[in-house]
């Protein structure tokens, strides 16, 4: 898969996988042996690749679908994956989770979901600040798993180059675990139909939901009337489902980088799609100018500073041949700013004639710190910046293609609200995220089923 020779292709452009280190480079650790975290990305570098070129492009396929209004993105999973919390239990959990709200939104969109995780290499964590106070000690930011240890101690956030290579190891076997349940019946359309009965049954709001349920019933029956075999169907029984996460260690993106015997086009292939947060898209970064070069499919976060002419650079620079699939906008304004700040970016896009796929991430626009000092959002904060994304792309008659969350599987108490009405005195009971607070299942699918009321009313 790999040969150091660059194609002439990327000569003539320049660039090469580890081009990035001559530009000024965001969010990197402070690493205090360079030396060893050159031989951990030598160990790293001839290692398998994680996910394929070719499935890489069936990727961007499917989201030019989404982009051109015929499917729907569905990106969700951890804010940070944890060494300390990684089981098989977690995964099948949370991937239960994205399954059943995958359903209800395809119902509500009437179009194909693209399954998409923050999953497998979700390892590293963007800061605002070098340094936070634990109690009485000022210590290193905690920048995730893949870079040191949570614990509140110097030792403990010390840098070290060797959890690369477990975080690779990490990323492997959810890979093999995805893909056993979602292509081995896990993933049956009428058993995730099922759980959603159940949540239905359960759910304060479950009166609300029961209309789409019930029509969901009568669609798997009238299927069956006309003769399709659900037991026999295959599609109905696997999916696809693809693995994401921020690019943020551009060591270990380098050094996962490969050359496509195929195409001879470079991908990164620690994921199928990676992307960039609001802190790492500067033009003339490290950040971008690794992904110009990478074949994948890419995302781009856009915050309420965003403006028309950043988005049409970046759009210039990450995706010049302007292939559809290739680059998907991921907005992250606040509930408070989506209304204002939203509609001229769409505007400006369309009117330059931009394949891009534009997607809502409610989380992280609506983060703030409670009264006890967790961090925490607010379910009814996180549904208005929805419905705020939905609203400016149906004045500017453009496609709402997706939401982007941070979510588990585990009944935690991070984000306020929802059906179980979560309070700020409830957020000690089982807070348990790394880094940012997420829904728990029973948000989720909340959000899940009131997203779908919002596609069927663009109907």
């Amino acid at each position: 898969m790999s040969t150091p020779v660059p194609s002439s292709h990327d000569a003539d452009q320049g660039w090469r996988p580890g081009s990035w280190r001559e530009r000024p480079t965001a969010q990197q650790p402070d690493w205090p042996d360079l030396d060893a975290l050159e031989a951990e990305c030598k160990v790293l570098s001839g290692l398998p690749p994680l996910v394929f070129a070719g499935e890489a492009r069936l990727l961007t396929g499917a989201l030019a679908r989404a982009a051109a209004g015929k499917a729907f993105l569905l990106q969700a999973g951890d804010c940070a994956e944890s060494f300390a919390e990684f089981s098989a239990d977690a995964i099948r959990d949370k991937l239960r989770v994205i399954l059943q709200m995958a359903v209800v939104l395809t119902y509500g969109a009437g179009v194909p979901v693209v399954k998409l995780g923050r999953i497998a290499g979700q390892f590293a964590k963007p800061r605002s600040a070098p340094t936070e106070r634990v109690g009485n000690l000022e210590l290193p930011a905690f920048r995730g798993h893949i870079v040191h240890d949570d614990a509140p101690t110097l030792e403990a956030r010390r840098p070290d180059p060797a959890r690369l290579v477990a975080a690779y190891h990490q990323a492997a076997s959810t890979l093999n675990l995805l893909r056993a349940f979602t292509k081995g019946g896990f993933a049956d359309l009428s058993q995730v139909h099922n759980w959603n009965r159940e949540f239905v049954a359960a759910s304060p709001e479950g009166r609300r939901y029961e209309a789409i349920a019930s029509e969901i019933d009568r669609a798997l029956a009238f299927m069956t009337a006309c003769g399709i075999d659900l037991e026999r169907e295959a599609g109905l029984h696997q999916v696809d489902f693809w693995t994401s996460h921020e690019a943020l260690l551009l060591p270990w993106e380098e050094a996962l980088t490969r050359r496509d015997s195929l195409t001879g086009d470079y991908y990164d292939c620690s994921a199928h799609l990676v992307w960039l947060g609001e802190r790492t898209r500067a033009l003339d970064g490290g950040h971008v100018e690794f992904l110009s070069g990478v074949h994948n499919p890419l995302a781009v976060k856009l915050g309420p500073s965003a403006t028309p002419a950043e988005a049409l650079a970046l759009a210039k620079r990450l995706n010049p041949r302007r292939i559809p699939g290739r680059l998907t906008f991921v907005t992250r304004m606040g509930a408070e700013s989506i209304s204002s700040r939203l509609p001229p970016l769409l505007r400006a896009v369309r009117e330059a004639g931009e394949p891009v796929l534009w997607v809502c991430d409610p989380m992280h626009g609506n983060t703030f710190t409670a009264p006890d000092g967790r961090k925490t959002r607010s379910f009814e904060a996180v549904m208005a910046e929805i419905a705020g994304f939905f609203a400016a792309h149906r004045a500017v008659g453009t496609w709402p293609g997706g939401v982007h969350v941070e979510l588990t599987g585990d009944d935690v108490t991070e984000c306020l609200g929802g059906g179980a009405d979560i309070g700020e005195d409830q957020l000690a009971l089982r807070y348990t995220t790394t880094c940012d607070p997420r829904l728990n299942a029973s948000q989720s699918l909340d959000l899940a089923f009131r997203v779908a009321e919002l596609l069927r009313a663009g109907d």
